[in-house]
């Protein structure tokens, strides 16, 4: 796999906001998730490891290396989370999860922020997979 072509002057979106930054959010968006009444109950209680495959994810998904394919194979999204029930209630609050992580993160920038709030808006409405709220 290939780091997709960036049109951006400053790199890929994984370039502009770096891996520190990038764990940053992510370690940030887990604490927000592990307190959230709604999707608490679909994760694991140790979010460890879901956490470093979200880091591996969001890397080759960002323009990084592709960590996830090279450790777990084809990140498959939708097929690994339909044993999960994904509502549109628990896509929002999976985004708002992500946005309050976004806010909280200074070290990325606000472009930035919102260009990923962008994909991540879409990659979360593609993840809903039954319509009970």
């Amino acid at each position: 796999m290939t780091a997709p072509l960036s049109l951006h002057p400053g790199g890929s979106l994984y370039e502009r906001i770096g891996p520190q930054a990038l764990s940053a959010l992510v370690t940030r968006f887990y604490g927000h998730v592990a307190a959230h009444p709604d999707l608490a109950p679909i994760f694991p209680a140790d979010l460890t490891e879901t956490a470093e495959k979200q880091l591996a994810f969001l890397t080759g998904f960002l323009g990084g290396p592709p960590l996830y394919h090279e450790r777990y194979g084809h990140p498959r999204l939708r097929a690994r989370h339909l044993p999960f029930p994904i509502t549109p209630a628990r896509a929002r609050a999976w985004l708002a999860c992500m946005n309050t992580a976004l806010r909280e993160t200074t070290d990325i920038g606000e472009a930035e922020a919102r260009e990923l709030y962008a994909a991540l808006s879409r990659v979360a409405v593609h993840m809903v997979n039954t319509t009970g709220d």
